[in-house]
């Protein structure tokens, strides 16, 4: 087990967003958190690295190296953010300033956690740049001279720059077409098996479910409702919103039944 999160509840003044939410991620899983859009599965994610906004109170614990890190300071947080725990975010245009090339963004990150040889960090960044399929030469472009799919790789080079435990991509296909949303996720899977990450991933996308995760976790009005192995969830699903959530993904339940017959 790499992260452990207990009765875990995000409240904004007497709202309740996350609803005691209990979940552990092993490592090397690809553990999938599924919900349709105001679930509560963000605020879940925000929780964990301590990404709320200032309005938004996270109670509970959330488990790293067998410490609650919901109570560690900002400025450990920081750190750990990036070396531990990295994320991959649906804007990832916002993950870039316009006026700094890819070479300074990756460098200052570098810096930030600590790498303090100049050579060392231009291997890194080079590395890093192959590992996503991208030519190393892109490093002294600025953000809006590459293209969506371009700066895309660049933020998964970034997020796995440190080696992190823990990457949680939060609907980090959404903007992209199918073709491209797989390109990236197969990148990500050779990324974890080379790496040997956990990921959580937030999506609502159940092709990509059935395809990439390990592990499932339904969330419906801020609560997980159902929870299991993907085997177990997809083919024999036990809650109502579940099998609704099934029947109504592209494509899936003709994969279900063509699985069924083989």
């Amino acid at each position: 087990m790499i992260l452990s999160i207990n009765d875990l509840t995000v409240s904004h003044g007497e709202k309740t967003i996350v609803d005691q939410v209990s979940l552990t991620i092993d490592k090397g899983e690809w553990f999938a958190l599924v919900g349709q859009s105001g679930s509560g599965k963000t605020m879940l994610s925000q929780a964990i690295g301590q990404l709320l906004g200032p309005n938004l109170r996270a109670s509970g614990s959330v488990s790293y190296q067998g410490s609650n890190i919901l109570e560690h300071p900002k400025t450990e947080m920081n750190q750990l953010r990036g070396k531990a725990i990295s994320y991959i975010f649906q804007d990832y245009h916002g993950s870039f300033t316009p006026f700094l090339t890819i070479q300074q963004h990756m460098d200052e990150y570098l810096q930030t956690h600590g790498v303090k040889e100049k050579k060392k960090r231009k291997n890194m960044i080079k590395e890093a740049f192959e590992s996503v399929g991208l030519d190393a030469s892109l490093v002294r472009r600025y953000p809006f001279q590459l293209s969506g799919g371009q700066l895309q790789r660049v933020s998964i080079a970034l997020a796995l720059l440190l080696e992190p435990d823990i990457l949680i991509a939060d609907e980090a296909t959404t903007a992209l077409d199918s073709v491209s949303a797989h390109r990236i996720l197969s990148l990500l899977q050779e990324l974890q098996l080379k790496t040997g990450c956990a990921i959580l991933f937030i999506t609502h996308d159940w092709r990509h479910v059935a395809r990439y995760a390990n592990k499932i976790a339904v969330m419906k009005d801020g609560k997980i409702i159902e929870s299991g192995s993907k085997q177990k969830l997809i083919h024999q699903p036990e809650h109502v919103y579940t099998k609704q959530l099934i029947q109504a993904a592209p494509t899936l339940p003709m994969r279900i039944k063509e699985a069924s017959k083989s």
